[in-house]
């Protein structure tokens, strides 16, 4: 990453569920990427985004967020930047299963980092 203190501080905050902000510190690094690297970090920002709609009870916005996410992130390699993100790509499918079901425990995804 171009600017890997801003992508470890994006992935604290969103591991922290401090969805917003996550999204805020990866915009930076997001700016100088390019290429694959630029894909997969707006994938993260959407995804950031979409939970933080939902934190506020803007599910359209939350939906429609998730599914660009999703499209960003499947056009990744399956680990990336350090995160494994057919792992990540599993989560989120299965928190919009749970939210299509009205489940009202839903849990947010951790950023599964490469050992």
């Amino acid at each position: 990453m171009k600017n890997s203190d801003a992508y470890q501080r994006g992935i604290r905050l969103f591991n922290a569920r401090q969805f917003y902000d996550a999204h805020e510190v990866w915009e930076d690094a997001w700016r100088e990427s390019e290429g694959i690297e630029k894909r997969f970090l707006q994938g993260l920002i959407q995804t950031a985004v979409a939970f933080h709609h939902y934190s506020t009870g803007n599910a359209v916005g939350s939906a429609s967020l998730m599914e660009r996410a999703r499209k960003n992130l499947a056009a990744c390699p399956e680990e990336f930047g350090g995160i494994r993100v057919s792992e990540l790509l599993d989560s989120l499918a299965q928190w919009r299963i749970s939210r299509s079901r009205c489940e009202t425990t839903l849990q947010h995804p951790s950023l599964v980092t490469v050992d």
